[in-house]
């Protein structure tokens, strides 16, 4: 060994490791074995913060129960504290995807956080006589108990960001809601003229749905508030002591502000991934609500010339590399891949989930980097989607009234008034002649210029009657 090299051992040898590296040996053998989505848990601060918060919190409860020392328990949770700051991300490098049900994730941060206790407490890196990452830093734990809690609670950290993407696309569509509130235009149903609404209903629509998925993935995050903390291995809560499971997930609730509660049964919760199916089920939702809208957005711009076109859409780039003066509603079509991304993530959640056996479910690794890259889509989707898209859309009012003018939809509205064989009629003969449905009627004086204008006011077409 010398000063830019450590040796550390474990059951299966040992390895000679770079000193600076704040990780030891079994994350070694993890980088080694897994080089497989090139994305380290470094791509994901909210999993090791969380993680740090964990260790940091059964710290806490094995020096009230008597098994760590104040001075081991102090270096620990200020090393977490470090850790939680951002300070050591660059030394979590074990690939998210990987065998062993999140055991190299788990033992990342236990060589880390040893490694930086040892040097707060005066001593080198490697000399785990001191301060051991299995003896000391994971007391009282097993993967299988600390890296679900970290996992939920990382999630309930990221999702902090997507709400409020969230929140902010559904205002843009109700800022544009009250703006468009007076354009009267087509409803479409089946892609076939319906009856009159007005572009603003169009857009609270919009605002509406995304409103429903910011309450519902709100309350679905309540779900991964009860945790497994202290069922160790399999739940049974071997090598703890009676109330350390209660103390510890006591002392994360307080750190996080979260209020984490245990479940109700660890051994059921050490092995079911139902609280993620469910989650993600949410997610994907959200996300095809999100492609529906951005479709909807597509079709309402589509032509300039040769299109619905009732709206515009900003430009943001040319369309074209042989069709000059085109220009592609390319903001919604990313969305839309977006959401189809998500959909994919969800489908491989269900496998991982439904691939556990006996006591554990060894793919959650698989589960977590889907969840937590679902989100940050999502998230990146929504920020897109409303700062170069949503808040600079145009309503084209002429448009939208030329189309209503001239299409069959009129003829619901007076429908009241004439009965449906006359009305049925009128529409028939306005399709195969092409002239309009207002013309046809006043030709044929069935109903008088001032009960026309009464009947098609605007506000009259577009809600109920009272």
């Amino acid at each position: 060994m010398s000063n830019n090299t450590r040796t550390e051992t474990d059951l299966l040898g040992s390895k000679i490791l770079d000193n600076t590296h704040y990780f030891g040996i079994q994350t070694q053998r993890a980088i080694d074995n897994f080089q497989l989505s090139g994305k380290t848990m470094q791509s994901y601060p909210e999993l090791i913060k969380a993680l740090a918060y964990t260790k940091a919190s059964c710290a806490e409860a094995n020096y009230t129960q008597g098994l760590l020392s104040q001075s081991k328990k102090q270096a620990i949770t200020s090393a977490c504290e470090d850790i939680i700051k951002g300070d050591y991300n660059n030394h979590f490098v074990v690939d998210m995807i990987q065998g062993g049900a999140g055991t190299s994730s788990n033992m990342n941060m236990n060589e880390v956080i040893a490694n930086v206790a040892l040097e707060k407490i005066d001593h080198c890196k490697g000399q785990y006589q001191y301060l051991h990452p299995n003896t000391d830093v994971n007391m009282s734990q097993s993967t299988n108990d600390v890296y679900p809690s970290a996992v939920r609670l990382a999630i309930l950290f990221k999702q902090q960001d997507l709400l409020r993407s969230m929140n902010m696309l559904e205002q843009s569509f109700m800022v544009k809601a009250a703006e468009f509130d007076s354009i009267i235009k087509l409803a479409r149903t089946q892609l076939q003229d319906a009856v009159p609404m007005t572009l603003g209903q169009e857009f609270k629509g919009f605002a509406s749905t995304i409103k429903e998925d910011v309450k519902l993935l709100s309350n679905t995050s309540a779900l991964l508030q009860e945790i497994n903390l202290g069922g160790t291995a399999v739940g049974t809560g071997i090598n703890t002591l009676h109330g350390y499971s209660q103390l510890a997930i006591n002392h994360l609730a307080k750190a996080t502000g979260i209020p984490f509660e245990p479940a109700s049964d660890l051994i059921e919760a050490s092995s079911d991934m139902g609280a993620f199916v469910i989650y993600s089920a949410v997610l994907k939702r959200f996300a095809l609500k999100l492609s529906k809208i951005a479709n909807d957005l597509r079709l309402l711009s589509m032509g300039p010339r040769a299109g619905l076109s009732e709206i515009m859409l900003p430009a943001r780039q040319p369309g074209s590399s042989i069709m000059p003066g085109k220009v592609n509603p390319v903001i919604p079509e990313a969305v839309s891949q977006c959401a189809y991304q998500v959909i994919g993530n969800d489908m491989a959640i269900t496998m991982a989930a439904e691939a556990g056996q006996l006591q554990l479910n060894a793919m959650e690794p698989l589960i977590a980097v889907n969840i937590f890259n679902s989100i940050e889509l999502l998230t990146n989707a929504c920020n897109m989607f409303n700062n170069l898209c949503v808040q600079d859309i145009k309503a084209n009012q002429t448009r939208c009234r030329d189309l209503l003018d001239g299409s069959l939809g009129l003829i619901t509205a007076l429908n009241p008034h004439l009965g449906y064989e006359t009305s049925s009629r009128i529409a028939k003969e306005a399709l195969a002649t092409g002239i309009p449905v207002i013309t046809l009627i006043k030709d044929k004086n069935l109903l008088t210029h001032e009960q026309l204008h009464e009947i098609l006011q605007p506000n009259k077409m577009t809600q109920p009657a009272h």
